[in-house]
């Protein structure tokens, strides 16, 4: 059956609305940015650079590095982009654009998401590099799509711990294991489970004039404990992207540099030299 125009929208070009890519502009494996200004931090270690595309906040570059084609595109912040980027990536390469029909030979992503991140923990170090081999999501995202799997018990947990009385219930989500165990293997790389939430100050326990519904927020964070887990940081992607993923049949991972602390207060003193030493590692993995 056909996708009414109104569900995928096409520019006058044919690309996908609002990333403005068409089907052979994407590679196979994906790396995904917050910023848009990272999209060049990560391109500026390829051997050659085929296409650059921007519209609103998602940046593309597509190119080479050493025998590997490789896409990175900045997402912006939040969920809510996860939602728009995920769907029109799978789109580009699993629907045909003028039948306006799903394939039926379907293509897998591989999506690496490589961002900054905040630890909940004390013992876990400033600019080290953690691995999500799960995401808990405070987002609401997926509850709004059908057939996700999700650990109950665990969100059992987690909900019960925190008292969420007014927020949307948590779900969990595991990274692909195959990539998992790919960047496990580097004992630079360590991994945790990954908070998802909606915003970057109340959500994640930050009050400057507006005041929190609940003071205690990342105490009770840092407090979690079940089944020998504990939740190691937060972010604001994760969870959409393993969520979706997940669904649409791609393989992804979360690799997050630990920027801030906390539990002790701190902040790098080199993101920049953390987040190029993060690219460059995970650039040579996918190889």
């Amino acid at each position: 059956m056909s996708l009414k125009a109104s569900e995928l929208i096409l520019n006058p070009d044919g690309s996908v609305y609002h990333l403005h890519l068409k089907s052979e502009d994407i590679a196979e494996t994906i790396i995904t940015v917050g910023d848009p200004d990272r999209v060049s931090e990560v391109s500026k270690f390829f051997d050659k650079i085929d296409l650059k595309i921007q519209k609103r906040e998602f940046h593309t570059q597509t190119g080479w590095f050493k025998n590997k084609r490789i896409t990175v595109i900045s997402t912006g912040i939040g969920t809510d982009n996860i939602d728009i980027v995920l769907n029109e990536l799978d789109a580009l390469v699993n629907i045909d654009l003028k039948k306006r029909t799903v394939k039926k030979s379907l293509t897998r992503l591989q999506i690496i998401r490589i961002g900054t991140s905040g630890a909940l923990q004390e013992n876990i170090p400033l600019d080290s590099f953690l691995v999500s081999e799960k995401a808990i999501g405070f987002d609401s995202l997926l509850h709004y799509y059908k057939g996700f799997e999700n650990d109950l018990e665990f969100c059992s947990a987690v909900h019960n711990h925190l008292k969420l009385e007014n927020l949307a219930k948590p779900y969990i989500i595991s990274s692909d294991k195959k990539l998992t165990d790919l960047f496990l293997e580097d004992p630079t790389f360590i991994k945790g489970i990954t908070a998802t939430n909606v915003g970057f100050y109340a959500p994640q326990g930050r009050a400057l004039r507006a005041k929190l519904y609940d003071q205690n927020f990342i105490k009770k964070l840092q407090s979690f404990f079940y089944k020998n887990q504990k939740i190691t940081n937060l972010e604001m992607e994760t969870s959409g992207i393993y969520g979706l993923s997940k669904l649409l049949g791609h393989q992804a991972i979360s690799l997050n540099a630990i920027m801030a602390n906390r539990a002790t207060g701190e902040f790098s003193k080199k993101p920049q030299k953390t987040m190029d030493k993060l690219i460059l590692s995970t650039l040579n993995k996918l190889i």
